[in-house]
């Protein structure tokens, strides 16, 4: 991801620009508290409301904004105002200035970024890896720049600590100043950059996903076509229905935190373990996410996390013990963190660039809106209850208004995540709870190793593929050759010929059924038994290498390809790299795949010469194959023959 230029610079632009925000709040609040010393109770949150209030009022204006004019000038001149009003609000010093100050802070931040969201799909090589751009992205919002914008204030205003600098010279408010000075300094290097260093943001896209009508030129017409884009699209739907329950559950979690450590006999430190437990889970499920979305698709995926966040949820409610608690927050968290990055990448993945810009607006819009309101709402649910002691387990629990509230924040995120869920599932006899145990990893086989080969040609790959299972026999584990009929042209043939098939779409369903017979028969059971698989063609499915078949659309037949292997995945992939010359169109489709393949988990793939005798390459497959960490580690476990090989280029 970081060798892509454009995408590396605009990482760099939002590191500026979210550090600056974590600045600007604390920068603010100490300014405010100073102006007006008498409101120290209030500084803090009349300044984050201030900063919310443009998100509840214009997102969807910077939607518009940025599916209308050119994203690049936006942000631009969204991070000049900024740099202007920043440095206004420290050189005039007035108290009703600082809010208008701020709050026009907000707009703008407001209107850059679903600009900077929308434009980053159009800057990657590869669909795959809008995925780890989310992460990448939430990371440095959510992680870094919280920790850089923090010391770099500690810095500044631990100045005067150091130095001992006279306040009568230099006037009591000089280090805030030179804070919101520096902070303005950081948007005026993000305008800069992103003027003269990242000509790509103003590219557009060409969408392969969900399509929207034609965005008319009004800025009324354009609302209108963005709302009926929502009520027609069941992706869109689903997606805003189930980011909407899961963000009312977190908003209730904020809103009644306090009281519910003190519902558990601790206090602050409690309070704050609590947290901390939740942004871990937080971290961990964006980590896991892509992983998660090799087994499950991303639709289904997003469904089953809202659906697991909302268990979680109910455990947290009828916890009596603090360790209890503290685990299923984890639970909780990671489920949110897999939900948010999994919407963002669907958005990203499935929505016409036209478009994006709205549908962004409209992410942030709900995360705002829902979050703030279900955090307001849920104290004052709390307080409405009356509180109760009850002994449980031989202790006494105090049943107070955060338990029923957050029962049924639980069990509202569980409900928009099932009706999330059957609006996203793009597979309709795919049942939730059987997802939601293959996304946890239960029944997952653990015992064998699967080995796929991959090439150009069917007929290099079952040689190679024949020649690694015999040198894998001379090891201590059972090896199977997972020979598929498809991929023989002779009973393929004959196979379709038997049945008269000869329409594309029709061979394309046997093929897929052969796929389907030979994994439930033969791959399945030898993993489950323990044994090494070794099976060719695994990715580039035989519906890919009949010519009829290959000019229908790629995502019909990878989802028919993703149907007759379930939720299989190789643990370790052969890719024999060989230049297919002048061979037909659709082979050449197959050297893309498997190099975009490579591209997206380079831990699990072997690209390996193809080129020369029979001998030759398989040696170079033994020597990738002990060099790949995975099936290192596999050899330590006796599943290799010989001792494990240094790393070795090939």
């Amino acid at each position: 991801m970081l060798a892509i230029r454009p995408f590396r610079r605009l990482l760099v632009v939002n590191y500026l620009c979210s550090t600056a925000d974590w600045l600007s709040l604390l920068a603010l609040s100490s300014f405010a508290k100073e102006l007006a010393p008498g409101q120290l109770a209030f500084t803090f949150s009349s300044v984050v409301l201030v900063q919310m209030l443009p998100g509840l009022l214009f997102a969807p204006i910077g939607g518009l904004l940025a599916d209308r004019f050119d994203r690049r000038k936006v942000m631009v001149v969204c991070d000049l105002l900024r740099f202007g009003l920043l440095i206004s609000i420290a050189l005039v010093g007035d108290p009703v200035w600082l809010y208008v100050g701020t709050f026009l802070v907000g707009c703008c931040s407001m209107l850059w970024i679903p600009a900077k969201d929308a434009a980053v799909p159009n800057l990657l090589t590869r669909p795959e890896q809008v995925e780890t751009a989310g992460q990448l992205g939430l990371v440095m919002t959510w992680g870094v720049t919280v920790i850089s914008g923090a010391t770099l204030f500690a810095a500044i205003t631990g100045v005067n600590t150091w130095l001992h600098l006279p306040a009568q010279e230099f006037g009591r408010l000089y280090l805030l100043q030179v804070a919101l000075a520096i902070n303005g300094l950081f948007f005026l290097t993000s305008a800069v950059l992103v003027a003269t260093r990242i000509p790509e943001l103003s590219r557009r896209g060409t969408a392969t996903g969900t399509t929207a009508t034609e965005p008319s030129q009004g800025i009324r017409a354009m609302l209108r076509d963005g709302a009926r884009f929502v009520r027609d699209t069941p992706l869109v739907r689903g997606l805003l229905l189930g980011m909407a329950g899961a963000f009312a559950a977190g908003g209730a979690v904020v809103g009644s935190a306090q009281s519910y450590a003190l519902s558990l006999g601790g206090g602050d430190a409690t309070f704050g373990l609590l947290l901390a437990a939740v942004f871990l889970g937080l971290a961990s499920g964006m980590a896991a996410a892509p992983r998660l979305a090799r087994r499950l698709a991303r639709g289904r995926l997003f469904g089953v996390a809202i659906v697991a966040a909302g268990v979680a949820l109910v455990v947290v409610a009828l916890s009596p013990h603090l360790a209890l608690s503290l685990a299923a927050a984890v639970v909780v968290g990671g489920c949110a963190g897999a939900a948010f990055l999994t919407g963002m990448t669907i958005i990203g993945l499935e929505i016409e660039d036209a478009i994006r810009g709205r549908i962004n607006a409209l992410y942030q819009l709900l995360l705002k809106v829902v979050v703030a309101g279900a955090a307001a709402l849920a104290p004052v649910l709390v307080a409405l209850l009356q509180p109760t002691s009850i002994r449980s387990w031989g202790a006494e629990l105090t049943v107070d208004g955060t338990r029923p509230v957050l029962l049924g924040a639980g069990l509202l995120a569980l409900a928009t995540g099932v009706l999330a869920y059957r609006r996203l599932n793009d597979r309709q006899s795919g049942r939730l709870l059987a997802d939601l145990r293959s996304a946890l990893g239960r029944g997952r086989r653990m015992k064998g190793l699967l080995i796929a080969v991959e090439g150009t040609t069917a007929a290099d790959t079952a040689r190679q593929a024949a020649l690694l299972a015999d040198w894998l026999r001379t090891g201590p584990r059972v090896v199977v050759l997972a020979a598929d009929p498809a991929l023989d042209d002779e009973r393929m043939s004959g196979l379709l010929d038997a049945a008269a098939l000869t329409g594309a779409r029709a061979q394309a369903l046997a093929a897929a059924a052969v796929r389907a017979d030979v994994v439930e028969k033969v791959v399945r059971p030898a993993l489950d038994a323990g044994a090494v698989v070794v099976m060719e063609q695994f990715a580039c499915s035989p519906m890919t290498r009949l010519p009829a078949v290959a000019e229908l659309d790629t995502e019909e037949l990878d989802g028919l390809a993703g149907w007759a292997i379930g939720t299989l995945r190789p643990d370790v992939s052969v890719l024999l790299d060989a230049d297919p010359g002048d061979s037909p169109k659709h082979e050449w489709r197959i050297v893309t795949l498997l190099a975009e393949l490579a591209g997206s988990t380079p831990e699990r793939y072997l690209v390996v010469d193809g080129a020369g005798a029979d001998d030759e390459v398989a040696e170079r497959v033994r020597l990738a194959l002990r060099a790949l960490p995975v099936a290192r580690e596999r050899g330590r476990n006796q599943v290799l023959p010989g001792k494990a090989a240094e790393p070795a280029s090939v």
